[in-house]
């Protein structure tokens, strides 16, 4: 998390400022579930005072404050959990807080990851019940926000030897295989829906997600992780190469480097190029950084120094093309400046390449020169607590104490 000393004094400053507005408990009464939404609610915000008390900056009263604010309502078990929402979220908040070695909220973290345990296998076996009547997967089934790869990320950290995760991983691999429907061969990851959930004109037929948020760089990510650890399963090798081949049919090259299409469309299948005309903005969820990310992580698992070359240069130049920085309208780290600098500080510490590097004190800059402008929303993934996390991030030499930042699969 290298940056210019110059510019540590601002970015601790404007992370202070953003932390201090969401000190105080704001609990609205009119929004069931917020308290356990890790993108939007107080979990996300919990996760910050965190972060802060762990290096002296904050207080653990007002971190504490926020998780019971986060668990004040019964925490959901049911299948539509994942990391952002419910026992998986409650429980990767809850073990932030004890990342530095010191005992919080041990027996609480008992009983929810024995709930989390039985959650992920409920959701491994109907992920694997549709796999074998030939149904398509809506991406909630495995994304990283709301389906298998989330709670994978989760035990990846905290259960890595546990059944629940081997079973994720070999799910994740038979996901990469082909589907045939409809007459059709499809990537096995193929969705029935538009990414906005609902059916499309403008997609008929459904799509096959890119991004790192709901496509499958998420589950890219998550098997090169786990190759990285040492932890493999059956063809663990093969679907990591299968969706990289995936990835390089639809890569697009131009003077300015490669991008990748947001999503595929079954016109996009039967042409065999992107309808999409160019390069989107370069963010966290659906971009170019992240789905590089995933590509350089997915090469040095699997020894590639070609490709973890390839993924260093999409990134470096997608940050210095002013036409797609020029797109990007918001702080968040969803799909804002945070999203950016927390990828490309992450890939900059693994990099073979200075070029990526060289250009975090510009992102730097422009997280401090935005953070005056406040965001509309409090949460985690589109709001000021991401934000906030950011800048305390990138204002500090080592890596986060609480690996917040794992819930964004770049780490």
């Amino acid at each position: 998390m290298t940056v210019p000393i110059r510019l540590k004094p601002a970015l601790s400053q404007a992370a202070e400022t953003l932390s201090r507005q969401l000190a105080p408990l704001a609990v609205p009464a009119d929004q069931p579930g917020w308290g356990q939404s890790l993108a939007k609610g107080a979990a996300g915000i919990a996760l910050l005072h965190i972060e802060r008390a762990h290096t002296g900056e904050g207080s653990w009263h007002t971190a504490h404050d926020w998780v019971k604010a986060a668990t004040r309502e019964d925490v959901s078990a049911a299948n539509d959990a994942g990391l952002y929402f419910g026992v998986p979220a409650i429980a990767f908040v809850l073990h932030a807080a004890g990342a530095d070695g010191t005992a919080r909220y041990g027996a609480a973290l008992a009983r929810i990851d024995t709930h989390l345990t039985a959650l992920a296998h409920r959701r491994v076996d109907l992920a694997l019940e549709r796999i074998n009547h030939g149904r398509r997967p809506a991406f909630a089934e495995y994304d990283l926000l709301h389906g298998l790869t989330g709670i994978g990320a989760y035990l990846l950290t905290h259960a890595p030897g546990s059944d629940a995760l081997g079973r994720i991983l070999a799910y994740l691999v038979r996901l990469t295989g082909p589907l045939h429907a409809d007459g059709q061969t499809l990537p096995g990851w193929w969705a029935p829906h538009a990414p906005n959930l609902r059916s499309s004109p403008d997609l008929p037929g459904g799509h096959a997600n890119l991004g790192i948020a709901h496509g499958i760089t998420g589950p890219l990510a998550l098997l090169a992780q786990a190759m990285r650890a040492g932890i493999t399963v059956d063809r663990h090798a093969d679907a990591i190469h299968g969706i990289c081949a995936f990835l390089d049919t639809w890569r697009q090259d131009t003077d300015t480097g490669p991008w990748w299409p947001q999503w595929i469309t079954l016109d996009d299948l039967r042409t065999g190029r992107p309808s999409q005309p160019g390069p989107a903005r370069p963010s966290w969820c659906y971009g170019t950084p992240a789905i590089a990310r995933a590509q350089q992580l997915a090469a040095i698992a699997t020894g590639d120094p070609h490709r973890r070359q390839f993924a260093e240069h999409a990134l470096a130049a997608c940050l210095s093309d002013p036409d797609q920085l020029g797109q990007i309208v918001d702080t968040s780290l969803c799909h804002g400046w945070a999203g950016l600098y927390q990828t490309a500080a992450r890939a900059a510490h693994d990099a073979l390449t200075s070029r990526i590097s060289a250009s975090l004190p510009y992102l730097t800059e422009m997280l401090i020169h935005r953070a005056a402008t406040r965001c509309q929303a409090a949460g985690l993934l589109e709001g000021q607590a991401g934000l906030a996390l950011a800048l305390h991030t990138a204002a500090h030499t080592e890596p986060p104490i609480s690996g917040w930042d794992t819930c964004l699969m770049i780490n």
